[in-house]
């Protein structure tokens, strides 16, 4: 899976909450100072040719989904961060992350308990 630009993040993450909009709606979801109508199309147009957003003609316009779900690509996303900082290691990861966040080890454990008890039955 390819990877995304901030510009191209920040409108998959719009489409990802929306679930599909045309431009004028995407636009509508930025923040101030709201980008050109062009330059969100054009965005929309490389997404689609990275195979992350489709379209379906409506009326004399487009609306826009998300071919790649949130999950998959924030998965993809996250091996890419572990394996290019942390040599793969899932260890090295939390283990930077919780000193950098100052996080406690009740705060971890408390971590740990809505993990296990949000894993599905077998």
């Amino acid at each position: 899976m390819k990877q995304l630009t901030k510009a191209e993040e920040d409108i998959m993450q719009i489409l990802w909450h929306l679930e599909e909009a045309n431009v004028a709606a995407i636009i509508d979801q930025l923040p101030e100072p709201k980008p050109a109508y062009n330059t969100v199309s054009t965005i929309i147009r490389i997404l689609e040719s990275k195979d992350f957003v489709a379209h379906r003609k409506e009326g004399r316009g487009h609306i826009y989904f998300p071919k790649v779900k949130k999950t998959e690509y924030s998965n993809q996303s996250l091996h890419k961060l572990m394996n290019g900082y942390f040599h793969g290691s899932f260890k090295s990861m939390v283990s930077f992350f919780m000193k950098k966040n100052d996080i406690s080890i009740q705060e971890m454990e408390a971590i740990m308990r809505d993990i296990n008890s949000e894993k599905p039955e077998k």
